[in-house]
């Protein structure tokens, strides 16, 4: 059989639709996105053991970064790799994880505090360990009885820092 009879007896329409069909099939999609993963850095992986350290001068980054760190730990499940994190708090960044903030912090910073609040609670409900040195309670004048739910004391944050890492724990500075 000859294939233009073929081609002869199909309306142009149909003729269209025929390559349109085969062009799709054959093509990738213009507007497809690439995926973006970790896949390579978590090769193997089952599980993460991160230490944060965190010190920052003002409400407002902390509550920016919590909220990263919310998305980091979001990243692992999402990638198949159990979380296990922990953050320390150091220098003036406690006096953002009370409850009972200085009133000048309380007046000018009070949507980022419950910002850092809220965040504060949704990771340790996902297990994440919280610590505030305290040292950095004295120096900044933060009863450590007034931390937030979840927040434990520790005696010294660098202390503690150092015995993560002597854990397993991989250090990420954020400041």
């Amino acid at each position: 059989m000859n294939p233009i009879w073929f081609f002869r007896k199909i309306p142009f329409i149909g003729l269209t639709m025929l390559v349109v069909m085969a062009m799709q099939s054959t093509f990738i999609p213009v507007n497809a996105k690439p995926v973006i993963n970790d896949a390579a850095a978590l090769a193997g992986l089952k599980q993460a053991k991160g230490v944060f350290l965190l010190d920052f001068q003002n409400a407002r980054k902390t509550a920016f970064y919590l909220k990263i760190i919310e998305g980091t730990h979001a990243g692992f499940i999402r990638q198949r790799v159990k979380p296990d994190l922990v953050l320390v708090y150091i220098g003036p960044t406690v006096q953002f994880l009370t409850t009972s903030p200085k009133d000048e912090i309380a007046m000018e910073q009070e949507e980022h505090l419950q910002s850092i609040a809220a965040s504060l609670a949704r990771l340790h409900k996902l297990g994440v360990r919280l610590e505030v040195c305290q040292v950095a309670n004295e120096v900044f004048c933060v009863d450590a009885k007034t931390l937030f739910p979840g927040l434990t004391a520790v005696g010294d944050g660098f202390i503690s820092l150092i015995g993560w890492q002597n854990q397993g724990y991989k250090l990420v500075p954020v400041y």
